[in-house]
């Protein structure tokens, strides 16, 4: 979609109490205006936060405090962030998330099949740091035979850099659908491996975080671990997905998608679209159903979806 169409699915979703928006992809960094993009997002003013209730806004679970700016991030690959992350900044980016599966050079060329890639993404991980896109997130999405003995170097990276690495277990949402339970590294293997490294405290979190978030027992380091195959949080999720064409996702697991696209194209005023999605989100799963024998895979991959 054109980014003028995307604002204004952006302005009808913050007047309905939404106070987060980030960015995927594909690649973000690649889509030519994206700066300019920032900049526009970054004028938006959220609305204040009722308490929850059957009608409430796209409004949460929980009640949350209320903030009268929005808090914008960008996912990335990194390989273009160095020379793009003061500018981001100057724009009203406020944080950034840089995509890793390895912090290991050579493992990281095999991976990504970038030769020198890892340099240019180190490069951009601290350019974002010196920025103040703070915090600076490192995403790892862990798979058994894969990566998993990038544990504790990551955890190593996260101290050294001073980012915050988050650890993703491996969901059914890959378009080869290879995935099988014996492939997911779960959050309780992660935290025995990570504490035979370094002892671990838990940091309190808000109930719609997706993370759960882990310090060093010495203040030097966190790392977060997203586990929605062994400890799902679908009943605190508040997140939904706009596509690159026009459709909501209340669900990375949802089975079908709702064209928000295709009522602009026919002329709906903003009032009916926020009618729309008020009414999608009230729909919204309950869970996913992953592992279980009438798990059916979502109608999307993730590369189709945003990620």
């Amino acid at each position: 979609m054109p980014f003028k169409d995307y604002l204004r699915i952006a302005r009808i979703l913050v007047s309905l109490g939404i106070t987060k928006i980030r960015l995927t992809g594909g690649e973000p960094l690649l889509r030519r205006g994206i700066v300019d993009f920032v900049r526009d997002l970054s004028k938006l003013r959220p609305q204040g936060l009722k308490p929850s209730s059957s009608n409430s806004p796209v409004g949460a679970a929980e009640a949350v405090p209320f903030q009268n700016f929005l808090d914008l991030a960008i996912t990335t690959n990194g390989h273009l962030l160095a020379g793009m992350a003061q500018q981001l900044k100057d724009a009203g980016l406020n944080r950034i998330t840089v995509s890793m599966d390895a912090v290991d050079p050579d493992r990281f060329t095999r991976i990504t099949r970038v030769p020198g890639g890892f340099d240019h993404v180190l490069a951009g991980i601290r350019a974002a740091r010196d920025a103040g896109l703070w915090p600076v997130k490192v995403n790892c999405v862990l798979m058994r035979g894969f990566n998993e003995d990038q544990i504790v170097p990551f955890g190593m990276f996260a101290r050294q850099e001073g980012v915050i690495v988050r650890f993703i277990e491996f969901m059914p949402l890959e378009e080869d659908r290879v995935w099988a339970p014996s492939t997911v590294v779960p959050l309780d293997e992660i935290l025995q491996c990570m504490a035979e490294y370094r002892p671990l405290v838990e940091i309190p979190h808000a109930k719609s975080e997706t993370a759960r978030r882990y310090r060093f027992y010495d203040g030097i380091g966190e790392i977060g671990i997203i586990a929605p195959v062994s400890h799902p949080f679908c009943g605190h999720c508040s997140r939904i997905r706009i596509t690159s064409d026009g459709k909501i996702r209340t669900c990375l697991f949802s089975v079908w998608d709702h064209d928000l696209h295709e009522l602009m194209r026919r002329g709906a005023s903003d009032e009916e679209l926020a009618e729309f999605i008020r009414g999608v989100v009230q729909r919204k799963e309950e869970r996913h159903h992953i592992g279980e024998p009438d798990f059916v895979p979502a109608s999307r991959t993730m590369v189709h979806i945003g990620g």
